[in-house]
């Protein structure tokens, strides 16, 4: 439903509480797991942040011990859940329909929009050009009055209208202004070839409707079929029910399409077997019979021939339409027959992702654990969403789609809890930070400073000599890996070693590391501007070949290795070309400052 499904209704407050009260008890379900996650991360991460937990583990007591009274409660917590889902939700999801309904057909007239026939009221079909929804003026109206009968139309055409209501709201009363009535004189039963009709023009004209004013609860037993609104017990009865129908639907389907599109052998009359016997023919051959054809009887048998085929696709479509709705019917049962459980078991897995993650991240509040809560919640939300709708399709298995986020998070809560029970730092912000630096190939800058005291001294004609391969070195690398170009699909799986780029790596590192003892503050400053290394980043993710092979066949992480690879072979030739032009600087500094003998 949408708000302008509530506007001009009428509705009662105590009406519009109930409706939100309603559809409050089906969210109960599903906000217990986020609200267990969100309190687990608060009271851990404020017990983490204290050092509450650390004297619970120096006395002796390991993280699991803690958990453990939290499990049984959460447990509880699902038992509750179950109940709500089982008992409580179908009733008030029910409800919650038959009200919808109930409001949608409250005060129909305020539902009529511009340029579409609106048929709500029965017996009358209007059609407005243009509608003010300040005002709620009409403009350009058109009414077909059937509540006669069809036979005796009546057509109202007028330039403006207003629709207002009884007191009693339980008649509209549409004021027509500057209009025309057109009227079948004639009765039903008459058999006059020329039909009577009346014109009448009007200045104004009223035409009350009777409509059922106010709010009344409707029957909607309709909606009872939908499996939201049925408990474990109905589910399964009506599985098993849908279960044999789908079967019959089938079977009588494929039993007529047999039996009126396949033939197993041609059926002849006496008069063919006759003269068969006559013409001493004891096989017809069909190709024999349309070769001798004229060409109009050939013609007449394509277009048969054509006509029975499309025929046949539009019936085979039409029941394979039916089937899988029918289908996707008995799919939902099983689906919502299996969430109840799921969701249940939801309190305990987000307990064990909860806690774990807070004693880890040690951070209190509502800040932090506000952000992955609902960071976890959604990557929850995406993988039960997607895997119920491929289920309901037919695309998965219902047990996989309905177990799809329960199986991937609860090894997610066991393995934090693992890290969280040996006092690991998986998510530390230092971590985090190499993490993401890694993954985005983000260097770290140099932190060389000027020493007031050189206890010794560099050998500058050796850093000198080493600068020089190196830049020779770097020039040579760019050039001939063609770091300008696009990778090939080998150079990205299939290149597990670079001994020249470590090497060039290990030379540079020995060289600033001697040269950061110089006095000299414009070599320690070009130090400072040469780029960190990372050797491996433009290498495979694997030292393994055959993990390399595994990673290339899993398509949507290969691509992104390949993206990541563009964006590290060009970040290396930025740093590569950065060392050329670092190093030739440093190299003139010594030679200016006279530090080597250029005579030698």
């Amino acid at each position: 439903m949408w708000i302008d499904d509530f506007v001009d209704k009428g509705l009662s407050m105590s009406i519009i509480a109930k409706f939100f009260m309603l559809g409050s008890v089906s969210l109960i379900s599903k906000s217990l797991p986020l609200a267990i996650l969100l309190a687990a991360l608060m009271t851990f991460g404020n017990l983490g942040e204290r050092f509450e937990l650390l004297a619970i583990k120096a006395a002796g007591v390991p993280l699991i011990r803690t958990i453990v009274p939290l499990v049984v409660c959460c447990t509880l917590f699902g038992g509750v859940s179950f109940y709500f889902q089982n008992y409580v939700t179908p009733l008030a999801q029910r409800k919650l329909l038959s009200m919808m309904y109930s409001i949608k057909q409250t005060s129909p007239e305020s539902d009529i929009v511009e340029r579409i026939f609106y048929k709500k009221i029965e017996g009358y079909s209007i059609y407005v050009n243009h509608k003010d929804y300040e005002t709620g003026m009409l403009y350009d109206v058109t009414i077909y009055d059937m509540s006669a009968g069809f036979e005796k139309t009546n057509i109202l055409v007028s330039d403006s209208a207003i629709i207002q209501n009884t007191a009693d709201e339980r008649h509209m009363i549409l004021s027509m202004f500057s209009g025309e009535q057109f009227s079948n004189m004639e009765d039903e039963n008459s058999n006059k070839k020329n039909t009577h009709y009346r014109r009448e023009s009007f200045t104004r004209k009223d035409v009350i409707i009777e409509t059922e004013g106010g709010f009344e609860m409707k029957d909607a037993d309709f909606l009872r079929s939908r499996a939201d609104g049925k408990n474990m017990s109905e589910l399964k009865k009506d599985i098993h029910h849908f279960g044999l129908s789908n079967d019959s639907v089938g079977r009588d389907n494929l039993k007529h399409l047999k039996r009126n599109n396949y033939r197993d052998k041609i059926v002849i009359n006496r008069n063919d077997s006759l003269l068969m016997e006559k013409e001493s023919i004891c096989r017809m051959n069909v190709d024999s019979i349309y070769n001798a054809a004229t060409k109009k009887s050939k013609l007449m048998w394509k277009r048969d021939a054509l006509r029975n085929v499309s025929s046949l696709k539009n019936t085979y479509d039409i029941n394979e339409k039916i089937l899988h709705q029918l289908d996707k019917d008995l799919n939902k049962h099983k689906i919502y027959w299996w969430e109840k459980i799921t969701l249940s078991l939801g309190c305990i897995i987000f307990l064990l992702i909860g806690a774990p993650l807070g004693s880890i991240v040690r951070k209190g509040g509502l800040g932090y654990p506000i952000i992955i809560s609902v960071a976890t919640f959604i990557l929850y939300y995406i993988f039960e969403t997607s895997g119920t709708k491929m289920a309901s399709e037919g695309v998965y298995k219902i047990w996989f789609g309905s177990w799809l986020s329960t199986m991937i998070l609860l090894p997610l809560g066991l393995f934090f809890t693992y890290q969280a029970n040996k006092d690991s730092g998986i998510l530390k912000n230092d971590i985090i930070k190499e993490m993401f630096r890694k993954i985005f190939i983000i260097s770290d800058k140099r932190q060389i400073s000027l020493k007031e005291i050189v206890i010794e001294t560099p050998n500058y004609e050796k850093c000198y000599n080493n600068l020089k391969e190196i830049y020779n070195t770097a020039r040579l690398y760019k050039i001939n890996n063609r770091l300008k170009h696009i990778p090939s699909i080998k150079a990205v799986f299939f290149n597990e070693n670079d001994d020249t780029l470590v090497t060039l790596n290990e030379k540079l590192e020995d060289t600033i590391e001697e040269l950061g003892n110089s006095k000299y503050k414009g070599i320690i400053m070009h130090l400072n501007e040469i780029p960190i290394l990372a050797t491996r980043q433009v290498l495979s993710p694997f030292k393994k070949r055959w993990l390399n092979v595994l990673l290339l066949l899993v398509l949507p992480v290969s691509l992104f290795i390949y993206a990541r690879s563009i964006r590290s072979r060009y970040k290396l030739l930025i740093d590569l070309t950065k060392i050329e032009t670092k190093t030739r600087e440093i190299n003139e500094i010594i030679k200016k400052e006279k530090l080597i003998n250029l005579n030698k």
